[in-house]
């Protein structure tokens, strides 16, 4: 190893242990805010106990970086399979004899001890597991992800707010409410970028007719405008799935909106607050986005154009790591990583904007699209079927760009999300698109 190939590795070793600290500072702030009796308790069979996240994280990093880049013995092999996500659903979970709150956090401790020795020794090159420190990478993301589940939790617990953050910045002036994506080729997906997943690989070409796009997220105002018109009440908005899941549901607002008197109010965190109307609505399904933009007459957009409209750099016409370029995410940039617990206004972050002027692609909401989980053309599952693979061609709808409650590590331009379309748990919202004629 050159001196030049030697000073680039430890500086990916120092960014791996400041990712891996950041990731287990939130893990520890969402799992201190609550005492031991909220910690084991489910508030939603949609999701786990919060002890269950934490030693759940602290499993898969046994696993991957101790187990198997580090060839140590195992911490505690005895609870692999309490930890496996596929062999318990989330319902069933709080039934199983867990680690309890002291257990999960020692444990996680001790494992977290053995990896970054791990990292220290590591030459973060030879096979694929390790080049560039991607299971390094997947860990951080990995525990990153279940932190937007443990914030979600919190969402859906019950009693006095524990989670405090500043407000969002304001929102800066729009030119123009949607903007012209025009028609051609440009190239989705990544094929190198180091810690993409499998499902984001590899690049490939793919040739859109032109469409509009709104430039920021739909607002709670706006959406208001649908309820206020009767939207959930008149099939003709609605998709047949998603008539039926609104009568079986008695969907009438978003989650978490209720009315008192003339006005809304929403919950946050333990905080009942009227609605705001200048920011992106949140915690609505699939099936409400596509009848609001049915309502509007327009739609939502595929995933390839909302990917297109967040990457292509007309200029150039190569496809950009992140709306704003190729730097990695900053605060003047996008809402993430619960730094403010709430979506920022529509219009704000206009240093994140994109070549063509659409705002708020990352972070705030994520964003349901009309597309179906499904692998590009080249996939290849790595390092594990169960991460993607298992679950293309299912009922699922994709969702991108991230929410307030994401960190800057588990999103980029590139990242795909998926979930059901009735879904309304997740920092979820929408953006509309509409057809546009070749000139």
């Amino acid at each position: 190893m050159t001196s030049t190939e030697r000073i680039q590795t430890d500086r990916l070793r120092e960014r791996v242990a400041e990712d891996l600290r950041r990731a287990r500072e939130r893990s520890t702030l969402l799992t201190d805010a609550v005492d031991d009796d909220d910690l084991v308790r489910q508030h939603s069979r949609l999701m786990s106990p919060l002890v269950w996240d934490l030693a759940h994280i602290g499993n898969q990093e046994e696993l991957w970086l101790v187990r198997d880049v580090g060839g140590r013995d195992p911490v505690r092999h005895d609870i692999d399979d309490l930890y496996d996500a596929f062999q318990h659903p989330r319902a069933d979970r709080p039934s199983l004899p867990l680690l309890n709150p002291a257990e999960a956090r020692g444990y996680v401790r001790e494992v977290r001890d053995k990896v970054l020795d791990v990292l220290e020794r590591s030459p973060l090159e030879g096979r694929p597991l390790v080049e560039r420190a991607f299971a390094f990478g997947m860990i951080v993301q990995h525990e990153q992800q279940h932190d937007e589940t443990m914030l979600a939790t919190h969402q859906l617990r019950k009693g006095a707010p524990v989670l405090h953050a500043e407000p969002p910045p304001p929102a800066a002036p729009l030119p123009a409410r949607e903007v012209l994506v025009p028609g051609g080729p440009f190239t989705m997906g990544t094929s190198a970028e180091p810690w993409a997943l499998d499902n984001e690989r590899p690049a490939f070409g793919v040739d859109l007719a032109p469409y509009w796009i709104d430039t920021v997220p739909v607002s709670n105002g706006d959406y208001l405008a649908f309820i206020d018109a009767g939207g959930y009440d008149d099939p003709r908005w609605w998709s047949e799935s998603g008539w039926a899941h609104r009568m079986k549901a008695s969907l009438s607002a978003p989650r978490f909106w209720e009315r008192d008197g003339d006005r809304w109010v929403r919950t946050r965190f333990g905080v009942v607050e009227p609605v705001p109307l200048d920011e992106p609505v949140v915690h609505v399904c699939f099936h409400e986005a596509a009848a609001y933009a049915k309502w509007a007459g327009k739609r939502l957009p595929t995933e390839a154009e909302w990917e297109k409209a967040a990457r292509w750099d007309p200029a150039s016409g190569r496809s950009r790591r992140y709306p704003w370029g190729d730097d990695d995410p900053g605060p003047q940039h996008a809402n993430l990583g619960q730094r403010h617990l709430r979506p920022a206004p529509v219009g704000a972050y206009p240093a994140g904007e994109s070549p063509l002027g659409v705002r708020q692609l990352i972070g705030d909401v994520w964003e349901w699209c009309d597309s179906d989980f499904l692998p590009y053309p080249g996939f290849r599952a790595f390092p594990y079927k169960e991460y993607s693979e298992v679950f293309f061609r299912g009922d699922y709808k994709m969702l991108r760009g991230g929410s307030f409650g994401t960190d800057a590590a588990a999103v980029r331009g590139t990242f795909r999300n998926w979930d059901h379309p009735i879904r309304r748990q997740i920092f979820a919202g929408f953006r509309c698109a509409r057809d546009a004629e070749r000139p």
